[in-house]
Order: structure tokens, then sequence, then C-alpha cells
């Protein structure tokens, strides 16, 4: 059980905020989890989303839904750092089927979205209870071949075929994602294990990621420096990430996919 006083003033506020929301709104009992940067050790407050799982009784009905958004977009209205809030809301029924979706809040909009195998493993390893009851025996564990099969179809089917959209990698968002995904999904495919987002610098380096482009990422994220708006660096940093990235991730996905 973590508690409001190991985070950030505001995030803590932001928590406590939430709960005491959610105890008006949703059915009792229910649990809500955090995993991501808030409960690796990685969080920085402002910069990283506070990723949440809520578990519920039943699935939710229309009604409950509506009071969820409107919780949700007034506390939006109300602190600024609610805009990173993502909540997604498991029924104590579905918890075992990783393709099925929930209603989930994020980016400030309602959506229909599964809690992937990475969510679930993340949970395990190091998944942080705020309220209800702990993750070891309500969640049912991932198993390694399930998780092996979510990372190389997200690297196949998702992040290779962006690098064919050159006009997305002059965002910073991208860039940095494209590279810490493949970083820590190479760890875990070939370890079992999952890393922070900062950690996935080092091995970004020990994969031979493009050094300013790596420099770049840790000097915006760790090092409290501002994004370069020069447009010449932007496209040139897009051409360094596309030229390794796109032999990187098919180099990945085809070594664990012919290793058994």
């Amino acid at each position: 059980m973590t508690t409001a006083e190991e985070h950030p003033a505001a995030t803590s506020d932001l928590l406590a905020r939430f709960l005491t929301g959610l105890r008006e709104v949703l059915p009792a009992p229910f649990s809500l989890w955090a995993h991501g940067s808030l409960a690796g050790g990685d969080y920085q407050e402002g910069r990283s989303d506070l990723d949440l799982v809520a578990v519920v009784p039943h699935p939710l009905k229309p009604e409950e839904q509506t009071r969820l958004t409107t919780l949700h977009e007034r506390i939006d209205a109300e602190l600024p750092l609610a805009a990173r809030l993502h909540c997604s809301y498991m029924p104590q029924g579905d918890l075992d089927d990783p393709d099925h979706t929930h209603f989930t809040w994020a980016h400030q909009e309602a959506y229909a979205r599964t809690v992937t195998p990475i969510t679930r493993r993340e949970l395990h390893a190091f998944g942080l209870v705020l309220h209800g009851d702990p993750i070891a025996g309500t969640l049912p564990p991932v198993d390694d071949r399930t998780l092996r099969e979510y990372i190389l179809a997200d690297l196949a089917g998702y992040w290779r075929p962006r690098t064919g959209r050159p006009e997305l990698w002059l965002e910073n968002i991208w860039v940095d994602l494209g590279l810490m995904v493949l970083a820590r999904a190479t760890v875990t495919l070939r370890d079992g294990i999952l890393i922070s987002k900062a950690e996935a610098l080092a091995v970004l380096t020990e994969l031979g990621a493009p050094a300013d482009v790596v420099a770049d990422i840790e000097r915006r994220r760790y090092g409290g420096g501002v994004a370069d708006p020069d447009p010449e660096w932007l496209a040139r940093r897009a051409e360094l990430t596309l030229d390794w990235l796109a032999p990187a991730l098919d180099r990945t996905v085809a070594a664990h996919t012919t290793d058994g």
C-alpha cells in the first residue's frame, strides 16, 4: 500500500481528489492500482502520465460510465496535472482476459481499450495499491509466452508501420517513445524483465542507437533541457532515428520470431 506522502505534492493532491471522487461514483468494493512510471520509480511530475487501473465489481452500466466521465472532466478542469491521468476500469469477472476491452479515460477522452499484457506484468512486478485489494491473488498473472507474443505484435504491427510516416518523427514524443519502446522490449524479450524509460537510455547506447538522438532524449527528459526547435535539427534527428529504428525493429522481431 502506498501513501500520498510518497509522491510529489501536486500528484498526491490529484490522487486524493480522484480517489474521493471514485468513492462517490463507483459501486463498492473497488480497488485502484498504479503501474507505469508512478509505480516503477521513474515518475516526473508534469511530464509522466499517471497510469491507473480500477477493478470494479461488475461491468459498468451506461449511467456509471457517464458519472465517471463527469468526474474525470471535472478534475481535468480543476487540476492541470489531471490531463495526464489515465484509468482503465476492469470488472472483476473479466480480469483473466487480456483481449477484453474496458471503459478507459485517457488523453481527456473516454475509450474502450484493453489492459495489455505489459500493463498486467508491470502491475505484478511493481504495481502500487492505492486502494482496495492486493494485486497478487486478484489479477491473474501473465505468462511469458503471452507477454512475448504481445511485444512482438506491437513492434511489428504498430511501431514498424509508423516508421513509414517520417512526418511523425519530427515530434519529440515519437522519437522518445519509439526508441524507448524498442530498448525496453529488447530487454524483456532477452532477459524476461521490465526496465524503466530511464534505464532504456543505457540500453539504446548498447544497441548502437544514434548518440546525438540518445543525448537529445536524455537532455530533454532527465537533464532539465528544453527542446531544440530548430527545423534543421528536427529533420536531421528524424532521419537519424528512422535510419536506425526501422532495421532495428526488423532485426528484433526476426530474432525472436525464429528462436522458438
